[in-house]
């Protein structure tokens, strides 16, 4: 009875004292929780994120800010004419290749230069306008036109310098007499020349634009109350649809095998032989008489750097198929097919990268003697591409009865069809135009190509941070970033006007300092590690810190409020 007694009572009742105390040091953990720990953990947990000009970013993306036109510069010198039958003739033929050309941000500009005065013709819209000015021939300039008068010719010819940016016409005498018709044959002939040189050139830009992120907004006609059709054809389409299938397929073809633009190339040229001969090769040589004059002619567009190295006892994979020898051609042969397989990447020392350009292979095999000479059996070639990775050339030294073993030593005079053939791989690799034949005419080409390209892909790029930015807001933006950006959008903006003025280097130039500027502020270590760290890694983090510490907390709290509104309603009772 006693005991049953005890249970039916409680524990007995606090003292005030011990009540207040309790009430105080819960209001004592709650006040620092609340006044110190939550500023602490929010100002050390919290991100810092720099200011983007997201809208101007975004513009760039979309092609808003700047529509990439192309206004090519021809200079026209006409020693044996007079200058109101040049003016009139650069009139006329600038009325013709206005007919001619579908594609408008890709245009020509004849100017008469003479030693004189110098006449500049415009007609783009259509209306010719001369205006006397002090122009010099520049870097940018597209094309120089020297006509000729020939007393024995009896129709126009046309010659294009391999060593210069150069056109000569030759022309009757008696042609001039027809300048004032309104559609005179020389004017005709002139159009089509410089249309059919500058055709590669204007597909591939309309090929680049055609396929970029912007191309529908730099594309479309712009302005107050134009909106975008999703079904009207674009001036880049036209000019892709105007050009032959065969120049189409080319120009995609190049774009495909060629690599991305890098600021600098590293070239490795390799001899692999599978025996112990050749062992050495005069390559110093060979790479200063053959291939600097090319690379010191790409300066303006990319710099780069050579090593080379030397494989002997290089086999080929244990898995390739091996060549066959076809009684025919009285050659050992490798299928077309199996060409892939013929780069041992296993054993064969080749390095994917040095530094922070791609590297460009060309790899010269020397086979052994016993496999001389070895050739392609579709087409008996020697030298293959490979595309985006480099070039391969096969060399079968001169065997014979007397001699039936490979020279211990390569020699600048042996090594020149290789290397003739590298230098046209290279091109090729770097996305060299095919047209026409000049190089100073197709590298001049090139420099606008990549302007175009770079000056898109950093406008992309642009968009993609902008983008990622505001999908992420947890992700931190640190003020390196927002210093490429300013840097970007700086230099696209110049890349624009100077592609608008002519200034191709100028704006090649700009557009590389923004592609590179837009790649560092795109892969910022920073901000690459929180995309991908969602918010369920942080619940799983602060989870089992806070659940031991914040559950007393919360029911204690929870308890002290019964009991203060207990004693409330208690005290409200007794009033009444």
């Amino acid at each position: 009875m006693a005991s049953a007694t005890s249970l039916k009572h409680g524990p007995p009742p606090e003292t005030p004292e011990a009540i207040r105390t309790r009430s105080k040091v819960i209001i004592a953990f709650w006040a620092v929780i609340i006044f110190l720990g939550f500023p602490v953990w929010w100002q050390t947990t919290s991100i810092y994120r720099a200011r983007l000009p997201v809208q101007e970013m975004i513009d760039w993306a979309d092609g808003k800010a700047c529509r990439p036109v192309f206004p090519l510069e021809i200079f026209f010198r006409t020693p044996s004419m007079q200058v109101s039958e040049a003016q009139q003739l650069i009139r006329t033929t600038q009325h013709a290749l206005d007919d001619l050309n579908e594609f408008s941000a890709h245009h020509l500009r004849l100017k008469h230069v003479d030693s004189s005065q110098t006449t500049d013709t415009s007609a783009g819209d259509g209306v010719a306008s001369f205006e006397e000015e002090d122009i010099q021939e520049t870097a940018d300039a597209a094309l120089t036109v020297r006509l000729i008068p020939q007393e024995n010719a009896a129709a126009p010819s046309s010659e294009l310098h391999s060593s210069a940016t150069r056109l000569d016409i030759y022309y009757p005498p008696s042609q001039t007499a027809a300048l004032s018709y309104s559609k005179p044959p020389l004017a005709a002939f002139i159009a089509g020349e410089l249309q059919k040189l500058f055709s590669e050139e204007q597909a591939t830009i309309a090929h680049i634009l055609s396929n970029s992120n912007t191309a529908a907004s730099n594309l479309q006609p712009s302005g107050p109350g134009v909106q975008p059709s999703s079904g009207q054809q674009s001036p880049g389409g036209t000019a892709l649809n105007s050009a032959s299938p065969e120049l189409v397929e080319s120009i995609s073809r190049r774009l495909t095998r060629s690599l991305k633009y890098a600021e600098t190339y590293h070239l490795t040229f390799s001899l692999f032989t599978p025996g112990s001969e050749p062992s050495s090769w005069d390559i110093e040589t060979a790479i200063q008489e053959y291939l600097n004059p090319l690379l010191e002619a790409f300066a303006p567009i990319s710099n780069f750097s050579v090593d080379t190295q030397v494989q002997l006892y290089a086999s080929f994979s244990p898995t390739a198929p091996q060549p066959e020898y076809d009684e025919s051609q009285a050659a050992w042969t490798l299928r077309k097919e199996d060409l892939s397989a013929f780069i041992n990447a296993a054993e064969w020392p080749l390095s994917p990268s040095i530094g922070s350009g791609p590297t460009i292979n060309f790899v010269l095999y020397v086979p052994d003697p016993s496999q001389s000479p070895l050739v392609v059996k579709e087409n008996q070639a020697t030298s293959w591409l490979i595309p985006q990775w480099g070039g391969v050339a096969i060399l079968n030294p001169p065997l014979s009865a007397s001699n039936p073993y490979n020279p211990p030593y390569l020699s600048k005079e042996s090594l020149r069809p290789a290397f003739m053939t590298f230098s046209h791989q290279l091109l090729t690799l770097l996305g060299t135009p095919a047209t026409p034949s000049s190089l100073p005419f197709r590298l001049q080409t090139l420099i606008r190509i990549r302007a175009a390209t770079l000056l898109l892909s950093a406008s992309s790029t642009m968009g993609s941070l902008a983008r990622l930015t505001q999908s992420l807001p947890s992700i931190p933006i640190p003020a390196t970033v927002a210093t490429s950006v300013s840097t970007t959008l700086s230099h696209l903006a110049s890349a624009c006007t100077d592609l608008r003025e002519g200034r191709f280097s100028a704006a090649l130039a700009s557009a590389r300092i923004a592609e590179k500027e837009a790649e560092r502020s795109f892969f910022e270590k920073s901000m690459v590690g929180q995309v991908y760290f969602p918010d369920e890694h942080k619940v799983a983090v602060y989870l089992p810190l806070l659940g031991p510490i914040g559950v007393p907390l919360i029911i204690g709290l929870i308890k002290e409020l019964k009991r203060v509104l207990s004693e409330w309603k208690k005290r409200k009772s007794a009033k009444q």
